[in-house]
This record gives C-alpha cells, sequence and structure tokens, in this order.
C-alpha cells in the first residue's frame, strides 16, 4: 500500500501539471479561465520538480524497508516455492458435484408427485455447501422439462427486490424482453405473472433467500392451479424452512471424506490418474476443507495450478489447517481468502474489481475487459491486444474457481459472468482493506479524500453521492450502471466515466481533459465533440445517442484512440485531414454511417479487428464503388466485420465483387433489395478462419442454395434471417460444415427443406428455427428421426422451433426427443 500511494502521489503531480496547463491554454483561448477548477496554470518547474524529488525520496525509502523485509522472509519464501504453471502446460478438468443417488431421487419424487395443491420444496444449508448447485441439477433435468409447462428461476439475495424478482420470473415465463416491463409498477407485473401460470403446472426456483419477507411479498402472485406445481426454494437460514413447508425440506449434509477425495481428485486432474506420491496429501487436504463442497472447488482451483509435488502441496495442507478450527461462513470466507493470496499479483486487481458489480449481477466481459484496460491493470505483452490479456485473465479467474461462466457466445466464448456470493463478500472485504475503490455511501477505513475509485451502486440517494464526490478530487474512475448521476466539479484528473447518463455534460465535459474511457448515453453528441480535442488521453468513446452526429476532424489526431462505437450506427466519420496520423491503436470502430472506405483512411487504421458499418440514402447519393468497400480486403487484421447497406442494388455490380481479409473470424451481412447473395457466397465460404456467420435478407435469385465439400472449414454457428427467396437447401457432398456447432434460421418462410447431411455433422449441438414453413420444419424432425435410428434417443444436438400462436397448434404433434416446439412470445423477443 505504501508503494501504491507513492506511484498515485507522483501520477498527482504529473497529471495535474498536464491538466493544469491544459486548461489555461483553453481559458486563454475561450477567455473563460475563471470557470476552471483548475485555473491557477500549471506549476512553474522548480516546484514540479521539488514535488517529483519528494515522491523520489519516499520510493528510495520504501524500497530500503523492501529490501530489509525480503531478507528477513527469505526463508519462508524459499519453504514455501508456490511456483505456477504456465497456462498453455494447466491440465484441464471438469468442475463436477457430488450427489447421492438417494438425495436425487428423493427431492425429485417431491417435486413430481401426484399432490395437487402448490408446494414449497425448501433445501436449506451454509453458504457454499451446494444448494445452488442441487436445485440446478434437479432444474435442468429432461424430466423436469416435461413434467411441467413453465420453468423459471429466480435469484433472490440478500437485498432482496421484489419488482426485480417478478421482472425476471414474468421475462423467462413468458419470453419477454425485460425492457417492455421496465414502465409498469410491481403490482402490474405480479399480475401478469399470475395470470400468466394460471391453469399451467409450474416449477419455481427461488434461489438464496434470506428473509421471510421476501416469499410474504411474492408469494400471492403464484396461483394454486391443484395441478401439481411446485416452487423450489434455496436458503442458508434454516429457521425459513419451516415456515415454508412445515412438512418437508431438506438439509444439505457436509460431503464425507471419501466424496471430498473424489470431488477433489476431479477438479484437479480430470479423468487422468492421481500421483501416488500426492494422494496421501490431497486426502488430507480434502479432509481439512470439512466437508464444505465451495471449499473443495475453491482449493482445487489453486492445486490444478501449481506444481504437483508433495512440497507445494504440503504448504496447502499445513495453511489450512491453521483455519480449520473457525466456524461456518467465516472459515469460508477464510478460506476463500486463501485462493486470493495465491493469485499471481496480476491478477489480484482483476478479482479484487468483482467486488464493484453488485450482488447477482450478470456481468458483461465486454464491458469488464474494457474497465480493466482502461483503469490500468493490464500491460502488453508478446505483442498481445489489452484485451486479448484480459480476457486471458478472465479465463484464468475462472479456471481457478473464482469466477462463474454465466453465459457462453455464440462461438463458445465466455459472455457473461457471475460472482459467488462468498466470493464477492471476500472481494468485497478486501477491497475495502486496500482502499481500492470506494462505494458511495460507505464508510471506509481510509477516509475518502483520495480515494482513486468511485463506485455509485443503484439505488444510491442523490445527496449521498454530491455528498461523497465532492470530497474525493483524487478520484480517476466512476462506475456507474444505473440511473443518472448528478453532476461533480473538481475532478480534472478522472481517467474512466462509465455511468448511464451523466446531467450537463455541455458544461462539465472539458474539464475532463484526462479521460482514458467515456460510456454514457447523450441527447446529442454535440455535447461531447465540442469538446472532444481537449481529451489528449482519450482511448475509448462509447455513447449512446438517438441521433446521427459528425464526428470533428481532428478525430484523426488522436493517436491513443482504441475503442470508438456508438450504437444503432450513428456516427458520421469526415475524411481524414492533411495532418491526420495514423491510429495504429484503434482496433474497434463500430456504429460509423457510410463509412468511406477509402486507401486514405485505410492507411489511418491498419490495425482494426472489429468494424461495424451501415449504408443507406436514396439512389443519386454518393455511392460511388459503394464508399470503396473493395478496400476492406486491405484490412489486414480484420478479425469482426458487420455490414448492413439499405441501397437498391439494381443495376450496380461493384460490391459483387467484394473480397474479405482471409483473417475474418466474424461476418455479418444485412443487404436490401435484389441484392445477390449467390455471387458472394462463394467467396465467403472459403474464408479459412470464418468461425460465425450471420445472413440478413437479400435475395437468391434462383431459390437454390448448394454447398459444397470443403466449404466454411472453421464454421462453428451460422444465422440465416428473412431470406425469404430461399426455397431449396442442398449439398453436394456428405461432408458439409466440418466443425458446425449452432444453427439459426428465422423467418424463412419459403424455405422447405434443409440438407439432411446436417445430421451427420459430429459436432452440431443446437438447431433453432424459428417462424419457418411446415415443409423445413418436417424435413427437420425427419432429421432427427434419422439420427435417433442410428444413435438412439440421446442424441448430441437439439431443434428447438419457435411459432406464433396460431401455427403452434398444427406443429406441437412435432414434439418428442431432442425436438420441441414452442410459442414465440411476442414481437421484441430477440433470438
Amino acid at each position: 500500500m505504501r508503494i501504491a500511494d507513492a506511484a498515485y502521489a507522483a501520477e498527482d503531480i504529473i497529471e495535474s501539471h498536464i491538466v493544469d496547463k491544459i486548461h489555461l491554454t483553453r481559458s486563454k483561448t475561450a477567455k473563460i479561465g475563471s470557470f476552471f477548477s483548475c485555473s491557477r496554470g500549471p506549476k512553474d518547474p522548480t516546484t514540479l520538480y521539488h514535488d517529483v524529488q519528494n515522491v523520489i525520496e519516499e520510493m528510495d525509502r520504501i524500497e530500503k524497508v523492501a529490501i530489509e523485509t525480503n531478507a528477513e522472509k527469505a526463508v519462508v519464501l524459499r519453504d514455501q516455492r508456490l511456483r505456477f504453471v504456465s497456462s498453455s502446460t494447466r491440465k484441464k478438468s471438469s468442475v463436477m458435484m457430488v450427489f447421492s443417488d438417494h438425495v436425487l431421487h428423493g427431492i425429485m419424487e417431491k417435486l413430481v408427485a401426484h399432490e395437487p395443491r402448490r408446494q414449497v420444496i425448501p433445501i436449506t444449508g451454509m453458504g457454499g455447501i451446494g444448494k445452488t448447485a442441487l436445485a440446478q441439477t434437479l432444474y435442468s433435468k429432461q424430466v423436469m422439462k416435461e413434467h411441467f409447462d413453465i420453468c423459471a428461476w429466480a435469484t433472490i439475495s440478500e437485498q432482496h427486490n421484489t419488482r426485480e424478482i417478478l421482472c425476471e420470473l414474468v421475462s423467462q415465463a413468458t419470453k419477454k424482453n425485460k425492457k417492455q416491463l421496465s414502465e409498469r409498477s410491481e403490482e402490474e407485473i405480479g399480475l401478469e405473472l399470475y395470470q400468466y401460470l394460471w391453469g399451467k403446472r409450474f416449477l419455481i426456483v427461488m434461489d438464496d433467500m434470506w428473509y421471510i419477507e421476501s416469499w410474504n411479498e411474492i408469494q400471492h402472485f403464484f396461483p394454486n392451479n391443484d395441478n401439481c406445481s411446485r416452487i423450489m426454494v434455496t436458503t442458508r437460514q434454516s429457521q425459513l424452512s419451516s415456515q415454508l413447508n412445515n412438512h418437508y425440506s431438506h438439509q444439505m449434509e457436509f460431503l464425507d471424506e471419501a466424496s471430498s477425495w473424489f470431488l477433489l481428485s476431479k477438479i484437479v486432474f480430470g479423468e487422468e490418474r492421481v500421483p501416488l506420491d500426492l494422494e496421501r496429501v490431497g486426502k488430507e487436504i480434502a479432509y481439512n476443507c470439512r466437508g464444505l463442497p465451495l471449499s473443495v472447488v475453491v482449493v482445487g482451483g489453486i492445486l490444478k495450478n501449481m506444481e504437483y509435488t508433495q512440497e507445494c502441496w504440503e504448504s496447502i495442507r499445513n495453511n489450512l489447517t491453521s483455519i480449520v478450527n473457525l466456524d461456518n461462513d467465516k472459515y469460508c470466507l477464510r478460506l476463500l481468502k486463501t485462493s486470493y493470496d495465491q493469485l499471481p499479483l496480476y491478477l489480484k486487481p482483476c478479482f479484487l474489481y468483482m467486488g464493484v458489480f453488485e450482488e447477482d449481477d450478470a456481468i458483461s466481459i465486454s464491458t469488464l475487459v474494457k474497465l480493466w484496460v482502461y483503469d490500468g491493470f493490464l500491460k502488453p505483452t508478446d505483442g498481445k491486444r489489452l484485451e486479448t490479456i484480459g480476457k486471458e485473465y478472465l479465463k484464468d479467474l475462472v479456471n481457478r474457481n473464482l469466477v462463474l461462466v454465466d453465459e457462453l457466445g455464440s462461438t463458445g466464448n465466455i459472455k457473461v459472468v457471475k460472482i459467488h456470493d462468498l466470493l464477492r463478500d471476500l472481494s468485497v472485504s478486501q477491497a475495502k482493506k486496500e482502499g481500492f475503490y470506494h462505494v458511495v455511501g460507505e464508510s471506509s477505513p481510509q477516509g475518502i479524500y483520495s480515494q482513486r475509485r468511485v463506485v455509485i451502486h443503484k439505488n444510491t440517494s442523490k445527496e449521498k453521492v454530491i455528498d461523497d464526490l465532492k470530497s474525493m478530487s483524487h478520484a480517476r474512475s466512476i462506475i456507474c450502471q444505473y440511473g443518472k448521476v448528478p453532476q461533480f466539479r473538481n475532478h480534472a484528473l478522472l481517467r474512466t466515466i462509465h455511468v448511464y447518463k451523466l446531467s450537463h455534460v455541455n458544461s462539465l465535459l472539458f474539464q475532463y481533459v484526462n479521460l482514458r474511457h467515456f460510456a454514457i448515453e447523450v441527447s446529442s453528441m454535440s455535447l461531447v465533440f465540442s469538446s472532444f480535442t481537449q481529451l489528449w488521453n482519450l482511448q475509448s468513446l462509447i455513447v449512446s445517442c438517438p441521433h446521427k452526429s459528425i464526428a470533428p476532424a481532428k478525430i484523426w489526431k488522436m493517436p491513443h484512440l482504441r475503442h470508438i462505437e456508438m450504437d444503432e450506427r450513428r456516427l458520421i466519420l469526415p475524411d481524414p485531414p492533411g495532418d491526420a496520423v495514423i491510429l495504429e491503436n484503434l482496433v474497434v470502430l463500430k456504429g460509423v454511417h457510410n463509412f468511406n472506405c477509402d486507401e486514405e483512411i485505410v492507411k489511418r487504421i491498419p490495425n482494426i479487428k472489429k468494424l461495424g458499418i451501415q449504408y443507406s440514402g436514396s439512389k443519386g447519393m454518393r455511392h460511388d464503388d459503394y464508399y470503396s468497400l473493395s478496400n476492406i480486403k486491405c484490412l489486414g487484421k480484420l478479425e469482426s466485420l458487420d455490414i448492413s447497406c439499405e441501397y437498391d442494388f439494381r443495376g450496380n455490380d461493384c460490391l459483387y465483387e467484394l473480397t474479405f481479409p482471409q483473417t475474418l473470424k466474424s461476418l455479418t451481412l444485412e443487404m436490401k433489395g435484389d441484392f445477390e447473395w449467390k455471387k458472394m457466397l462463394g467467396k465467403i465460404s472459403s474464408l479459412p478462419l470464418l468461425e460465425k456467420f450471420d445472413l440478413w435478407s437479400g435475395c437468391f435469385g434462383t431459390g437454390k442454395w448448394e454447398n459444397f465439400e470443403g466449404q466454411f472449414p472453421s464454421l462453428k454457428y451460422m444465422g440465416l434471417f428473412s431470406c425469404h427467396s430461399l426455397n431449396h437447401w442442398t449439398a453436394e457432398a456428405s461432408s458439409i460444415f466440418p466443425r458446425l456447432e449452432k444453427l439459426r434460421i428465422v423467418n424463412l418462410d419459403g424455405l422447405e427443406n434443409i440438407p439432411f447431411e446436417i445430421g451427420y455433422i459430429p459436432t452440431l449441438q443446437k438447431i433453432w428455427m424459428v417462424d419457418c414453413g411446415e415443409s423445413v420444419l418436417k424435413c427437420a424432425k425427419e432429421i432427427v428421426e434419422e439420427q435417433m435410428d442410428l444413435q438412439g434417443d440421446d442424441l448430441p444436438f437439439h431443434v428447438q422451433v419457435w411459432l406464433p400462436l396460431n401455427k403452434i397448434k398444427e406443429m406441437q404433434i412435432l414434439t418428442g426427443p431432442n425436438f420441441e416446439v414452442v410459442i414465440i412470445p411476442n414481437e421484441g423477443y430477440v433470438f
């Protein structure tokens, strides 16, 4: 902490000098210097030198203490020698939980028993004992999906919010987007849930309930249909079980020694045999976890990232032995602290950052990694992008069982994560101890004056925000994912503003000349662009704005830019001026309208990885060579491309000559009018690295698409949307799409078939078919039946068909093993 304080002091001195100089220059130009909080001007060289020299002297003192401390602790460090192996040599294992058959069967009998009245099934036990895992195991079983008409899951948590719980249940039950419920009252949402559940047999899981009030506030929205509906509740509070059901509850038990060792060995070694020289100490470690599954999982995460030597394992065993007498959650938190202590230094701030998010938040990986990047946690290594390094760090935390995967993307990459309650508790307590960030409205052991990261949780009062922010002139990051943040002054050194709405952007933004990351919703981009060129260190600009906006030409003179994104593709980029620089750091450019991809622009963005662009306008507007799109092939590092075009293509052939860089991994194309796909699909299918492909609208002039062997060699996901002219989809060879995992077919009302060869793809996992015709649905059913005849009922892939209410009845007959027919809930649902 002394080292950090000295480093922060150096930052404050240098960055304050830069900011003051910029403000002074601007004030002279605009003649409004009196407005600035830093209008005193930059320090003179003598004062600046003196301040820096003081920091250097402090660092020298720290170094002297560190050398002495290192000498004293050398023996201890030599004894421990906890060496971590590289990620490339780590053994892979799948985390599993241990539940006996009689436990599973006992609860399943209660869930599916012919007891007409609505019943609550409580599962109780201490934190980390596996309540949620048991509920998930039961909830995901096929027999539950077949027995109940509706299944939905809501996490309650200690600080429960009845309205949010109801929104979650309605969203899952009806498949409505939560945004559709944003303007409705709690009672209205609850009434919709009640009406939707009425007459249906439902299974509701309410995970992590702390207080009976949570149940009392919501139970009347669950109708008693007398049709064997069930509500499964997990809770740490054993006294709640009798209030929920005075006849039955399941009390979780600790693992016995054999089960603990079985679970630990599977986490560390997977299916491989345990080395004999580690078995004895391994069993001792498993025993010292005292039967708590979470403890076993976390310790397993530590062990599998260490060298498999007795010396290393004995070090862990000795550390655990010293804390086995602590009770329940205190013991578990102390045990989890061991996993934090064993983290490499570069991962510790990344783990502490998880406490910024609220309990049970679903955390977007793209957002999380951006915040890590712009807070300076990630350092470039081996020529890798910082975002790539951040994703590697995240995978490391997942492998150590400190972060949980909540959702995977279409190609299998981690998309959303969560953090277990106890692990979040550890993150929060350790962050508070180290002064890592300050949560507005909470006390801080170090006080709030020098805090550098500010977290504003939802429902924080405006008064608390104003009161805390006015005392934090050294803040570098303000993170608020909910609501509107009041205006704040005296924050000229801010590097990160990640908020939903910030009031008075027009009068305040030009103060924040030190910004690196700016993510915000505004009514007009002019509020941002008016002072844009003063942001000398800006690296990331992510803006939600309802209107098209023209960026200032000086955007081409900002060499630090890494990420530019504007929703709904409303950003218009001017041509680069003659003195423009090469934006070597720019890797993401999304939301650009009528992007002119001429040679000059291509030279300015040589390292672009992700590009999202839209073209629109009436015929006769500038679209010679369609904005030079043929130069796309010159972007030699492009991995993700999204093009949406609303032009009429009749009589314009230049786009048919469009070729793509061989580096592409993700491609989304949306074309209007009479754009003929057949002329382009041959080139797309030969892209060697393409893993994700979405095709929207356009035209198949002959009504046919034929696939050949060798096409799409790396494709994992494909989506076909609203290609109404496609009638016949065939394959010439028996082997097509060799790596395809997921196929999505949406609104192809004219399609009559899909190739039978798709059923033979060994990697196939799922096919979604949304609002398609009867012929292609029956074809998909025949593919499933054919594969079941060959492979048995337990197919590796599953077909899910979504149909509107007026079609569902006649197609419901197709429902069967590995083939599911469900109702499209509403027009706003995103597939």
